[in-house]
C-alpha cells in the first residue's frame, strides 16, 4: 500500500496547475511518464490513447488557434502540452496488444461496430490520459488538464488523416504555486456514492 506522502503527491494535494515555472521537461522525462502509464489497464488491452507531447514554439503556435483565451497563456508558456487523442482504428494493432485471441480485432471492425469501437476508444484513452496524470504527478512533475479547446482545429492541425481524434490537453511541467486557485471542495460520500 502506498503511503501518505505518495497518496498526497498523485492525488489528495494534487492541484491543477495554470502557470509554470521557466523549468524544461526533459525528452527523458516524457518517456518514462509513457513507460509508467503505459501499464494501466485498458479494455481487451487495446491502448487506444495516441499522445503528442508538444514542446517546441513552432508546436505551440500551431496550437494555438485551437486554445480558448482563458486557456492560451498557461498552454504557451508551459514546458510541455500533451495532445491526449485516440486511435479510432485502435483494433488494428490487437493481434499485438492482445495476441492470444485471433477474433479480438473483428469485436470492432466492421459494418454495425463503429459505436463500439468509437466507445471503446473514447473510454480508454480516457482512462489512459489519467494514467498519464498520475505518472507525471509520480515522477515529480505538475499537470493541468484542460478541456478548453477546439477539437476539430487540433485535429486539423496535428492529425489531418483523421485517424486519431483528440479527448483532452494537459500541460505539463514544474507549477508555480503562486497561480494555483483556490481549491474547490470535493463531493463527500453519500453525495456521489450508492452502495447497491
Amino acid at each position: 500500500m502506498l503511503d501518505a506522502k505518495s497518496l498526497d503527491l498523485i492525488l489528495r494535494e494534487a492541484r491543477t496547475h495554470n502557470g509554470w515555472k521557466d523549468k524544461p521537461v526533459t525528452d527523458a522525462q516524457l518517456r518514462e511518464i509513457y513507460d509508467i502509464m503505459k501499464w494501466g489497464p485498458t479494455s481487451a488491452n487495446s491502448q487506444p490513447a495516441r499522445i503528442v507531447f508538444v514542446r517546441t514554439k513552432e508546436g505551440k503556435e500551431k496550437l494555438r488557434p485551437a486554445l480558448s483565451t482563458g486557456n492560451t497563456e498557461k498552454t504557451m508558456t508551459a514546458p510541455v502540452t500533451a495532445i491526449i487523442a485516440y486511435d479510432t482504428k485502435f483494433y488494428e494493432l490487437l493481434h499485438k496488444t492482445f495476441p492470444h485471441d485471433k477474433t479480438a480485432p473483428y469485436w470492432f471492425s466492421g459494418e454495425g461496430k463503429e459505436e463500439v469501437a468509437f466507445l471503446t476508444a473514447f473510454r480508454n484513452g480516457s482512462l489512459q490520459g489519467a494514467y498519464l496524470m498520475i505518472a507525471a504527478r509520480a515522477v515529480g512533475l505538475d499537470v493541468g488538464g484542460m478541456s478548453g479547446f477546439d477539437n476539430a482545429k487540433v485535429d486539423a492541425a496535428f492529425f489531418p488523416d483523421g485517424r486519431f481524434k483528440t479527448n483532452f490537453l494537459c500541460n505539463l511541467g514544474y507549477g508555480e504555486p503562486g497561480k494555483l486557485f483556490n481549491r474547490s471542495p470535493r463531493l463527500e460520500f453519500e453525495e456521489a456514492v450508492t452502495l447497491a
